[in-house]
């Protein structure tokens, strides 16, 4: 679906913000692991592997693409780097539209 000028620009506007506050959580999430218990090397490992998984999420890496807004907002919500308030001011039609595959996903 061809989404409105307005959209893909909020879209753009706000993405970069929602990855610097995902990524954010993400080294929080780091710095637990290097400051837990246990050995240094075991840590270092469970720490590489981690990052290698979170490199795969949208909220850290991502191609964008007018015609997936939708899809890619959906996904944004499943890997829990937006909440469904990060939807307000797009427009209603979108929003819904985004509500719908959400439902479908899950189904």
């Amino acid at each position: 679906m061809d989404w409105s000028k307005a959209n893909w620009k909020l879209f753009c506007a706000c993405i970069g913000e929602w990855q610097e506050t995902y990524i954010k959580r993400l080294n929080e999430q780091y710095i637990e692991i290097l400051s837990g218990d246990g050995l240094a090397s075991d840590k270092f490992w469970k720490l590489n592997q981690r990052i290698q998984e979170d490199k795969k999420n949208l909220g850290v890496k991502m191609s964008l693409r007018k015609p997936d807004i939708a899809l890619t907002l959906v996904n944004l919500l499943n890997e829990n780097v937006i909440s469904l308030d990060d939807l307000n001011g797009f427009s209603k039609e979108l929003q819904e539209n985004v509500k719908q595959l959400k439902i479908r996903l899950v189904e």
